[in-house]
């Protein structure tokens, strides 16, 4: 069927998850620098030449579970309703994992997932290996910021529409972003995040390689600054529960925090 996998891939992807499930398995048994990648191979019923296809390091046996996540962010934004910013749609995103317990959250009290925390937070080849993932959703949810802020639809009003005014900046006039390339200064359009107060329209993508200039400079810092913030809040959340509390007893605040994160990226601060 159209949009389906193929058995191929089916398989493949099943391949992917008995590997990752029996390195997982002996990694919260032994301890992540206990176990061997013979081991982990024997215990997946696999030769450590195929293991190695499917995972070029033993970090990504343990990291597979944030794969699928990888460019999350990026996807929401290229799928959000057409009357939502991206940082509306991101932020209904976040509040829709808490409500339903994503370990991603890290609003999730399930016994495993506690653990498979503590093995990732107090290992610190994980932790670095974790790193090249974050800085690929931040570059792919970039990417997508900068498309979205050049989409055909949000470049320019109707012409009935007056333009809308920047909010006000208490800076004084020598010291006001330049004009860009295109006469345009900073807060001249709405910006990535579908917000005022940020660069936004220009010139289309400028290749197939990274985009360049401030505009592109700016979906880069925005998109760190999203992913910078669900990180925080997620380590917030999962500390809590780590020491003792229920997902259900810091749900509250878990929203209350996530409210105030998205409302300060939307100020831009």
């Amino acid at each position: 069927m159209d949009g389906q996998p193929s058995l191929r891939e089916r398989k493949k992807q099943r391949t992917y998850q008995a590997i990752s499930d029996a390195a997982i398995a002996l990694f919260l048994e032994q301890g992540f620098d206990q176990v061997s990648v013979a081991e982990i191979a024997a215990a997946a019923m696999v030769s450590k030449p195929t293991l190695f296809r499917y995972f070029p390091t033993k970090e990504d046996l343990a990291l597979y579970r944030f794969a699928d996540h990888e460019g999350e962010a990026s996807r929401v934004v290229r799928d959000r309703a057409p009357e939502q910013s991206p940082l509306q749609a991101l932020h209904a995103h976040f509040r829709a994992g808490l409500d339903r317990r994503d370990p991603v959250t890290g609003l999730c009290d399930d016994s495993e997932v506690l653990a498979f925390h503590r093995l990732l937070y107090g290992t610190p080849s994980l932790v670095a290996r974790l790193y090249a993932y974050t800085t690929r959703s931040e570059e792919a949810l970039a990417h997508t910021l900068y498309e979205a802020a050049h989409a055909p639809e949000a470049a320019l009003p109707p012409a009935d529409t007056p333009p809308a005014e920047a909010p006000p900046v208490d800076v004084p006039p020598a010291e006001a972003a330049p004009a860009d390339a295109h006469g345009s200064g900073a807060g001249a359009a709405p910006g990535p995040l579908g917000d005022p107060g940020l660069p936004g329209a220009g010139a289309g993508l400028p290749g197939p390689g990274e985009p360049t200039g401030l505009e592109a400079l700016t979906a880069r810092l925005t998109a760190s600054q999203v992913i910078a913030a669900q990180r925080i809040l997620a380590l917030d959340n999962w500390r809590r529960i780590a020491d003792g509390e229920s997902a259900d007893e810091v749900y509250p605040s878990a929203v209350t925090a996530a409210d105030h994160a998205f409302s300060v990226l939307g100020s831009h601060l």
